[in-house]
């Protein structure tokens, strides 16, 4: 379980860094509404572009502290409630402007997998 978990941790801060470094100003099908970047996916929500930056520094914060955690387990906790609360966020926002489920895909994926990682966290010490 102990393995499951840091796979998960790593997939999670992998993939989110991917998302914020190297997809930014790509296009995807998992964009907001029609947006074909970051910048034009959060006007898409109705945030303006400083939002862009603050919710992409938390989420890349949360995954860099998901890799700390791989070597310190206290930053396992706060980076994955961090990463949950964002990913919540992040589907709230597509159902605000009624996307389409496939855009919803990867918001919801990072936020169960946030959740497996804190109840595979939290069970470890409750044991």
């Amino acid at each position: 379980m102990k393995n499951i978990k840091y796979l998960l941790m790593a997939v999670v801060s992998f993939i989110v860094i991917n998302v914020w470094f190297f997809r930014f100003n790509k296009p995807t099908v998992y964009r907001g509404g029609g947006a074909l970047n970051m910048i034009e996916e959060f006007s898409v929500y109705g945030l303006s572009e400083p939002f862009v930056y603050i919710i992409g520094g938390l989420k890349v914060m949360a995954a860099i502290g998901l890799l700390i955690g791989l070597y310190y387990k206290k930053a396992i906790l706060p980076s994955s409630l961090l990463m949950a609360t964002l990913m919540l966020g992040a589907i709230s926002m597509h159902f605000k402007i009624n996307d389409a489920i496939i855009k919803f895909f990867p918001a919801t994926l990072m936020f169960i997998l946030s959740l497996s990682i804190i109840l595979m966290d939290r069970k470890k010490e409750l044991s």
